[in-house]
């Protein structure tokens, strides 16, 4: 077995790490540097920080707070949020960020992924995808899960890679909070359907669902939220589970 990644997600909204249930309900976790800075010290293998609210407020995410983030860490680090063009990247970049997630842009406009990629390589680019099942499909929406589209995450998954995503971060709506663990079919599903990494997301809350996330679906790295930032798991103690369980992580 390949090596695995745990990552914690902060998910920030005016500056401050929140966490939700299904997207909503959304409440306080804490500074993100600070937040940033223990996950890294704890031996996280990665962190994905996203701006929740910068597609819906139309604003970029906030380039000051990456490099804040960027000097307390030294751990790979991809942000998203908000980004809909090559000139939002360069910037985030520079000031730490070794990836760009995608999401709501690139579903709006699907050939930001082929310049993305062209203009710093697939492995920068990592497509978001949030998809809830609505009638036995898991149908893609964006907008921080607020808006229903016309895309199905196989399909969007599959089309994503084609043109340059690097990595697949799929987040179960159905899962996302509820500490019920991962959705371990469409995952397996995204493995066997795709050539690159998928990262699970969307239902941590306990060690067992990494567990079931690496074997049963066969997922390259397992992110998570609240079981992080409320001190519910701690990473030293997952990455110790997990190496008795046969898995190995960075």
């Amino acid at each position: 077995m390949l090596t695995k990644r745990i990552i914690p997600c902060l998910d920030i909204k005016d500056g401050r790490t929140v966490k939700g249930v299904n997207f909503v309900n959304i409440r306080d976790a804490g500074d993100p540097v600070e937040l940033a800075s223990a996950y890294a010290r704890q031996g996280a293998d990665e962190l994905v920080f996203l701006d929740i609210s910068a597609t819906n407020e139309k604003r970029k995410t906030l380039a000051a707070l990456v490099k804040d983030i960027a000097r307390h860490i030294n751990i790979p680090f991809t942000v998203g949020g908000g980004i809909s063009s090559v000139d939002d990247v360069g910037p985030l970049l520079e000031a730490g960020a070794d990836k760009v997630s995608i999401n709501s842009s690139a579903v709006r406009r699907p050939e930001l992924l082929d310049e993305l990629a062209n203009a710093f390589g697939t492995q920068c680019i990592v497509l978001a995808i949030d998809a809830r099942k609505i009638n036995n499909q898991w149908v893609v929406h964006t907008h921080g899960g607020k808006t229903s589209t016309d895309k199905k995450l196989f399909s969007w998954a599959k089309e994503g890679q084609e043109r340059g995503a690097g990595e697949i971060l799929f987040t179960s709506m159905d899962h996302d909070g509820t500490k019920s663990g991962f959705a371990i079919d469409p995952l397996e599903k995204l493995h066997n359907f795709l050539s690159i990494p998928v990262i699970a997301s969307g239902g941590a809350g306990v060690m067992e669902h990494f567990t079931q996330a690496f074997v049963l679906g066969k997922a390259d790295a397992a992110l998570a939220a609240s079981i992080f930032h409320f001190g519910e798991i701690a990473i030293p103690d997952l990455k110790k589970y997990l190496l008795n369980q046969g898995i190995i992580t960075r």
